[in-house]
Formats: structure tokens, sequence, C-alpha cells
């Protein structure tokens, strides 16, 4: 009876580890698909608003998860207008991407269900990150001030159609017809005033010639 429970216990206690393996090998396991395991390095941002990130939220530079939001909180001085700090936490296998390299940090928005990431931008030129000293992020698109400019667009659009419609076509061809008609009107006037003006000039040369020609003979006088 006493050999039995023992059995019992034993194999009580084999389970019992083997499920402690089993579950911290678990844990390793998608730890390291998290990047529980890896070695980081940390980056501090400035945002003036983060529009919902959390805590937890992805790093993404070129479509790339390297890093995820390790904390997020209130500066006591604002630094530049931006209240807010965020740590980033990077993986130390991408630090290669930044050395040397301008970055610039964003808060977007991701999917149906609009969630929150930061993405790095590697720029062309510009000063050099540097991981001891704060970057200053940009801030994220507001979605509902995008949408008011829209909104106000369609209703400017909306009212242009409207006063349009409302415009009489006929008395519009009318005033155009009429328009035309008046500078068809002034046209000829001109054309004319430009021919009486082209006939006063040969009659001017030809008055002109003829007394040039009396001055040459002498007998400028007897014309007169």
């Amino acid at each position: 009876m006493e050999r039995k429970e023992g059995t019992k216990k034993l194999v009580a206690g084999i389970f019992f580890i083997v499920g402690i393996i089993l579950t911290i090998y678990v844990i390793l396991l998608l730890g390291k698909d998290k990047g529980l395991t890896e070695s980081k390095f940390q980056v501090t941002v400035y945002f003036r608003d983060v529009g919902g990130l959390i805590e937890g939220a992805p790093v993404r530079l070129a479509g790339v998860n390297v890093g995820t939001v390790s904390m997020i909180d209130f500066l006591e001085k604002a630094s530049e207008g931006r209240r807010v700090r965020v740590i980033l936490n990077i993986y130390e296998k991408f630090k290669e991407q930044f050395i040397g390299k301008n970055a610039k940090f964003s808060v977007q928005t991701e999917g149906i269900l609009g969630e929150k990431l930061i993405i790095i931008n590697i720029m062309e030129g510009g000063r050099s990150l540097n991981f001891d000293k704060p970057v200053l992020g940009e801030d994220p698109i507001d979605v509902q001030e995008l949408a008011e400019v829209f909104a106000m667009a369609a209703e400017s659009f909306t009212k242009t159609s409207q006063t349009l419609s409302e415009i009489d076509m006929q008395e519009l061809s009318d005033v155009v017809g009429e328009t035309a008609e008046s500078w068809s009107i002034t046209a000829k006037g001109i054309n004319k005033v430009l021919e009486e003006m082209h006939d006063i000039s040969i009659k001017s040369k030809r008055l002109i010639d003829r007394i040039e020609q009396r001055i040459i003979d002498g007998d400028l006088f007897k014309v007169f």
C-alpha cells in the first residue's frame, strides 16, 4: 500500500516537473517571437500628442518590426512645445540601421481598428541620430480635423453647385450674346477709325512729298 502511494507521488511529481518545463519552454518560445529575450537599446522621443498610442505598441522601420514602445509619460517641463515622452526599445540587431543616419519618428494609424504605432523614416542628410539625447517626434494626423476639412470642402462644393444651378442659362446666354455683339460693333468702329487714319496718313505723305519737291525745284511759294 505504501509502495503504491509512493509510486503515485513520484508520477505526480514527474508530471509536475514536466509541466513546469513545458511552461517555461512555451514562455521562452513566445518571448523569442515577441523579442522579449533579445538585447535592446532605448531611444527617447518627445511628442506634442501621441493620438492614443499605448505601451507595447510596435515600432517599425521600412515595414519591419524593430522594437516596441516601452513607456509613455509626461515631462515635468515642456521641450519645444512637446510634453509627452515616449521611450522606445529597439532591438540591438537593428542598431546599424540608425548609426550615422537622420531619422524621423511619427505616430501613425494602422488597420480598420485604428491601431497606433511608431513609424521610423530614415532621412537623407541632416543631423545624425544621437541615442543619448531625446528626439523630437512628428505629431500624428488628426483624423477628426481631416474629416472636418473634407466636410467643409464638400459643403463649399455643394453651395457652388447650387449657385450654378440657380443661374438662368437663357439670361446668361443673352448677356453673352449682347456682350459679343457689343465687342463686334466696337471692333468695327476701331477698324473704321484705323482705315480713316490710314487714308489721312497717305494724303499727308502725298502733300509732304509735293512740298519737298517744290522746295527742291525752288518754287515753293508759287503753290500759295
